[in-house]
This record gives C-alpha cells, sequence and structure tokens, in this order.
C-alpha cells in the first residue's frame, strides 16, 4: 500500500514493511497457536523433570502434581507462568523465519521496548490504582465471591515461595501474553485486514476474543472483563505504538491478583475464577479507562512516537533515528 508506506506504519500495518503474501500471517497465527498450547508447554516441562529427578522424586508424579491447577502449588505457578513467558521467543521466531522482520518490531515501532516509556506507563497504572479503590468502595461486593475472605491469610513457608514466583516470574508471563496477543496477533490481524474505514478495528477486537476465550470456561462477568481488557489494551498498542503501556497494566493486574490471593484468599480461586460478578465490571472499567486516558495524555505530551519511519525499500523497515 504506497500511501502506507510514504507515511510509515502504524503498528497493527508493521508485518506489510516485511515479506509479502497473504498467507504468512495465517500460518503465522497457526503456528504461533501450535507452539503456545503444545509444543512450548511441553518443551518447559523438560528443565522441571530434570529437577525432579535429580531431587529424587518420581517424576511422572511430580508432573501430573506441576499440571494441578485446581490445587496449585508455587512450582506448579512457577511452571504456568514460565510456558506463557515462552510466547516471547516463539513470536520472536516466527516475526524473523515467517516474515523476515527483525523481532523488536513486536515490542514498538522504533523498534524495541522503550525503557523510559515502560516505567512511566507503570507509574500511570499505579495511579489509575487508585482510581479503582475509589469506585470498588461504592458498588456492593460480590455476595458469591469466593476468592477473597476478611481475613489475613497465616505468612507460611508456602506462601513466601508463592510469593517469589509472583515477584520474578509474573512480568515474564504477562510481557508473554502481551507479545502473543497485542503483539503477534494485532499484527497478522492488520496484515490480514488492514484498516477498514481507516481504523485497524479488526487488529483489537480479534485479539481481544482471542484472549478471553484463550482462559478457558468462565462465567459471562469474567469473560466480558478479559475481554474488555483486551480491547484496552489493543487500543493502548495501537495508539501508543507499542507493547509497553499494556505489559504495564497486564503486571500491575496480576500482581494485584495474585497478591490479594495471598493475603486473603486462595491461589487456586484465583487461578480458575468460574463465578463473578457484574458488579466488578465498573470497577475493572474505571482502572482499565483512567489508564488509558493517562497514557494517551502523557503520549501526546512527550510526542511519542506512534508510527515507523519511512521503510528504505520494499519490505524493509528501518528503526527511526529521531525522538521515541
Amino acid at each position: 500500500m504506497p500511501g502506507e508506506a510514504a507515511e510509515g506504519l502504524s503498528y497493527p500495518l508493521i508485518q506489510r514493511g516485511g515479506r509479502p503474501g497473504a498467507w504468512r500471517p495465517i500460518v503465522g497465527v497457526l503456528a504461533l497457536i501450535a507452539c503456545f498450547v503444545v509444543v512450548a508447554p511441553v518443551l518447559v516441562q523438560i528443565p522441571f523433570a530434570i529437577g525432579l529427578a535429580l531431587a529424587g522424586r518420581d517424576v511422572g508424579d511430580g508432573l501430573d502434581r506441576l499440571l494441578e491447577l485446581d490445587d496449585p502449588t508455587p512450582l506448579g505457578l512457577a511452571y504456568l507462568n514460565l510456558a506463557l513467558a515462552s510466547a516471547i521467543p516463539v513470536t520472536w521466531a516466527i516475526t524473523r523465519v515467517l516474515h523476515g522482520l527483525r523481532p523488536g518490531w513486536l515490542a514498538s515501532v522504533v523498534p524495541r521496548i522503550r525503557w523510559r516509556w515502560l516505567l512511566i506507563c507503570f507509574g500511570l497504572s499505579f495511579v489509575s490504582l487508585f482510581a479503582t479503590l475509589l469506585v470498588s468502595a461504592l458498588v456492593p461486593s460480590s455476595a458469591d465471591s469466593a476468592e477473597v475472605s476478611g481475613h489475613l491469610n497465616d505468612f507460611t513457608s508456602t506462601t513466601r515461595n508463592f510469593l517469589l514466583v509472583v515477584v520474578l516470574l509474573t512480568p515474564l508471563q504477562a510481557a508473554g501474553e502481551e507479545y502473543a496477543f497485542r503483539g503477534y496477533l494485532t499484527q497478522a490481524m492488520g496484515n490480514l485486514f488492514g484498516s477498514w474505514g481507516g481504523r485497524p478495528w479488526a487488529a483489537v477486537l480479534f485479539p481481544a476474543l482471542l484472549f478471553a476465550a484463550a482462559h478457558g470456561a468462565q462465567s459471562p462477568p469474567v469473560f466480558f472483563d478479559r475481554f474488555a481488557f483486551g480491547i484496552v489494551a489493543g487500543l493502548l498498542v495501537v495508539l501508543t505504538g507499542g507493547l509497553e503501556a499494556g505489559i504495564a497494566m497486564h503486571v500491575l493486574n496480576n500482581w494485584l491478583a495474585f497478591g490479594l490471593a495471598l493475603a486473603f484468599g486462595d491461589m487456586a480461586s484465583t487461578l480458575n475464577p468460574v463465578g463473578g460478578s457484574w458488579w466488578t465490571i465498573p470497577v475493572t472499567l474505571t482502572q482499565s479507562l483512567v489508564y488509558l486516558a493517562l497514557v494517551l495524555w502523557v503520549a501526546r505530551r512527550i510526542r511519542l512516537r506512534n508510527m515507523t519511519e519511512t521503510p528504505a525499500g520494499p519490505g524493509v523497515l528501518v528503526a527511526p533515528r529521531g525522538r521515541v
């Protein structure tokens, strides 16, 4: 599309600066699903199996316990986080091999993670959390919520181990999901559908639906909550030209959810939220929309780049030399 190339490419259209072929994003999505669902989880089990064998434990029973999310262990949560984090190298490989693009183009239009911008977004995510606390004090509590109790849990060695996993590995897990859903899938949908009516709606809508569906069986309020999160995160990617804002919001949300589970609830209910109440939607929407507004305001103030520079030639993208 000559007009788009002359102006530079928006984040959802970056794949169009790589190797041509409408079949490439289709094959890429299928490869991502296969690696994300089957190949990567099996490969991640290998070091855990070796560790169990070296510890003299039964490997089969140990792996079965590792995959038991109805009664999770710190080791099981570590496995889950690393399996989801594996989406980062998987999307890098698909982007390089299939589309002929540097993996950095998944991070942003620069192409790399803009670390200063990521830190700013973390700060803004904490500001939006305060708005959430104000709204949560006004809406009725969910009567059927079993995730959070009214008393503080005892701090045990298991709590300590869970806390270490959450602090150290949850950011990688959140980043992995962002690279998969708001990274590769957004660019694949943008490559396939372009900007209908001048707006990349498919690049935001379809990854958000897949993100919500990928969490398995869930109640309508929980599904809608995750779908709404996906929509806001998708808008952040398109409007800021990178994954940083979505990663920051995702990490904070997961830290908060797991932190509340360790302090007042249990990890199993947090990992398998089958209930849920529609009264939680105003609370989470407040956080997401306040965060969206803050991020866009700051991005405009610092003149954050959200387009690539003009490609140097057919199918070749270059990193910008100017502002980030």
